[in-house]
């Protein structure tokens, strides 16, 4: 999803004999909403687009 709002073109390769050091978690937010009343209202998508063009802003 990152490359297609970059634009990236370029080809990814995993490393797949090293340790990538992101634990694999899922996330329930319903303990969220019930608990304090969370509930997302911008989808996924649309806040990480929004989240790329704000880091593009401040690149040097």
């Amino acid at each position: 999803m990152i490359t297609k709002l970059t634009g990236f073109k370029g080809e990814i390769i995993w490393n797949t004999t090293k340790p990538n050091e992101q634990p694999r978690k899922l996330l329930d937010i319903c303990r969220a909403e019930k608990e304090f009343g969370f509930k997302a209202e911008i989808p996924f998508e649309e806040g990480l687009r929004k989240t790329i063009e704000r880091y593009g802003k401040y690149k040097s």
